[in-house]
């Protein structure tokens, strides 16, 4: 059986500090289509765009949508979706936008001592999650979207990000 395509996925470096990081776009890319391989949702003939932003960048724009005037590693924008039979026949359904910002994810993945496409790939695979409904808002429903986030990550080789967390418990 044949997977679904992944849906087409933008990327957008908009900040230069992303030039350290050659492999950025690709790393992006491939997070996404795991992911989208993995979900239960449908992704095919679906587009998002995903914005490779700086700290400033990123601050801005959780200032103006969340209220909360600091940077932060990901943010998601789910589009609002047409109502049932109001579908463009033509165009492609828009999952919505992601936007990452680079020296907070340099940061963590190297507080966290994680190879920093390893702290990339999970951002992106958190932040697709989010576009196609799952959230954290309740202890299950983070449960349920870490286990998800860890088979994902797991089939792109990556170890459990919340390993260290889930020990000091």
């Amino acid at each position: 059986m044949a997977l679904p395509a992944p849906p087409e996925t933008e990327v957008l470096i908009v900040a230069e500090c992303w030039a350290a990081e050659a492999d950025a776009e690709a790393i992006v890319h491939r997070a996404i289509e795991t992911a989208a391989a993995m979900v239960e949702a449908d992704t095919g003939d679906a587009e998002l765009a995903v914005m490779l932003t700086d700290d400033s960048g990123i601050r801005t724009l959780n200032k103006n949508w969340r209220g909360q005037d600091k940077p932060t590693n990901v943010l998601s924008f789910p589009a609002l979706q047409p109502p049932a039979g109001h579908e463009f026949d033509d165009a492609p359904r828009m999952l919505g936008d992601i936007a990452i910002a680079y020296e907070t994810t340099r940061r963590e993945a190297d507080g966290e001592q994680k190879p920093f496409d390893h702290h990339l790939s999970h951002l992106a695979v958190h932040g697709f999650l989010h576009l196609v409904g799952y959230d954290h808002e309740t202890d299950a429903d983070a449960d349920a979207m870490e286990n998800l986030e860890r088979a994902i990550l797991a089939e792109l080789g990556i170890p459990d990000p919340y390993a260290d967390r889930d020990e000091a418990t």
